[in-house]
């Protein structure tokens, strides 16, 4: 590959005068980068060569920052998939409609959310999935009437109580006029909050026989 011999120098030098990037004809030529370099030495580009060659190299530099973003995405994507299946499959050797086993569900959920320094059973929670599972678990277990649940909001100084009481009221299947307590949170005011965000729920039952047996059931379990 030294010197004019090589049958294809004259075609590299011909396409880096008319303003080719390096790589690009390494890539059409499939000829050692080392090799052009020496060829191209004393060729001296346009200012506008020079100024394409400089916008083609960032342009190319957004495009592999992009096709890493997409190739990470849906690398995480697969894991993500991946944990959902396993999650299934760990399921299914469970015997769901077991009451035995939703309370044990509950009690170790009591025990990480639930109210312990309080007599009366109480738990708070932003996420509603947590608080219609602990309202489920309540009437399979103990055939509780979720009617007598009790429930507190504590909101951030923007949102709107009225329309936060309808959200939970609705989303926990229990009457309007189960929601007495709303306390706003004076530190969030000028703090716009996010739209998905619908405060923390605090639910109440007058039953502390419940309380003391979730927080018992809960520790012996994880013992």
């Amino acid at each position: 590959m030294r010197g004019i011999k090589h049958p294809l120098k004259y075609r590299a030098v011909d396409l880096r005068k008319q303003g080719l990037s390096i790589g690009k004809i390494e890539a059409m030529l499939q000829i050692r980068r080392s090799t052009l370099s020496g060829w191209f030495r004393d060729i001296v580009l346009s200012q506008e060569q020079r100024a394409y060659l400089l916008q083609s190299g960032k342009d190319a530099f957004v495009k592999a920052r992009l096709k890493a973003a997409l190739w990470h995405r849906e690398q995480k994507r697969q894991r993500i998939e991946q944990a959902k299946k396993e999650a299934v499959a760990a399921l299914e050797t469970i015997n769901l409609s077991d009451k035995s086993v939703v309370e044990i569900a509950m009690a170790t959920l009591y025990l990480g959310e639930g109210f312990k320094t309080v007599q009366g059973l109480g738990i708070g929670n932003s996420n509603p999935m947590i608080l219609q599972f602990f309202i489920a678990a309540l009437a399979i277990c103990y055939d509780f009437d979720k009617t007598k649940i009790k429930c507190e909001l504590h909101l951030r100084a923007d949102q709107n109580p009225m329309e936060i009481k309808a959200y939970w009221a609705q989303t926990l299947g229990l009457p309007l006029e189960n929601f007495k307590t709303v306390s706003i949170d004076q530190r969030t005011r000028g703090s716009p909050t996010y739209s998905s965000y619908k405060g923390v729920c605090a639910l109440r039952c007058a039953s502390t026989a419940i309380q003391r047996r979730l927080l018992h059931l809960g520790a012996l379990y994880c013992e």
